[in-house]
């Protein structure tokens, strides 16, 4: 009986032992597959690229803004910041300094679309979103709204137009989308002509690949064919 119970306490040492062993190589593995992010800002893009991808990371430049404390061709702000734990494979998002903003807006409300595209390229700016909307008072295809505003003192070089919809386009509702999978905002947006842009961002508690922000609003009158941008968390 003694033989036994000290074979039993053997067994039960040795399962101790090996679930403590299998419990630290787990700690280990996970401690090797994070990183942390490094400081990318005021670097080079393609100097930022090779620390990232030192770190196990992947550098997306996603925007460009006007900065009058970081010089031009330098990374401006960075999304995680740097210091951050994260998995190896992670993806930082970065923005590209423009340097001092040069170019004015200009004041493209009430031109028609064209004239506002040409008008904006004129001045080294980049037309950002153009958004479908139903004025009944205003003309076809002209600039209902615009941002910013003209004159204003911009971070960005986008210039963002509503623009009118043309006389023979059908206009709708814009449906709710926040909260809805990516796959069915894509199958409602085909059915009534819209096209959506689609941005992935990080979101807390949210299920992967459901819409977590759009543009434009719900509610809002657009034009069949209008470019829907959503958010949709990874």
């Amino acid at each position: 009986m003694k033989r036994i119970f000290r074979l039993f306490l053997l067994a039960l040492v040795l399962l101790m032992v090996g679930m403590l062993s299998m419990l630290t190589a787990m700690r280990l593995a996970i401690h090797r597959s994070e990183t942390v992010v490094p400081k990318l800002t005021g670097m080079a893009p393609d100097e930022a690229e090779r620390l990232a991808n030192a770190n196990g990371l992947i550098l997306q430049m996603e925007s460009r803004f006007y900065s009058s404390e970081v010089p031009e061709g330098k990374i401006v702000t960075q999304v995680p910041a740097a210091g951050v734990h994260v998995r190896r494979g992670w993806k930082v998002r970065a923005a590209e300094s423009l340097g001092p903003q040069r170019a004015t807006i200009p004041n493209v409300v009430g031109q028609s679309r064209r004239a506002a595209e040409m008008n904006i390229a004129r001045r080294a700016l980049e037309l950002g979103t153009a958004a479908i909307v139903h004025v009944p008072d205003s003309p076809p295809d002209q600039v209902v709204a615009q941002s910013p505003m003209a004159y204003a003192s911009a971070t960005s070089p986008k210039v963002n137009l509503l623009i009118n919809a043309p006389a023979n386009e059908q206009d709708f509702i814009m449906p709710d989308f926040i909260g809805r999978q990516l796959a069915d905002v894509f199958e409602a947006a085909d059915a009534v002509g819209m096209k959506i842009v689609s941005l992935p961002v990080d979101a807390v508690a949210t299920p992967p690949s459901s819409v977590v922000r759009q543009s434009p609003a719900p509610g809002t009158r657009v034009a069949s064919g209008a470019v829907i941008h959503v958010e949709v968390a990874k």
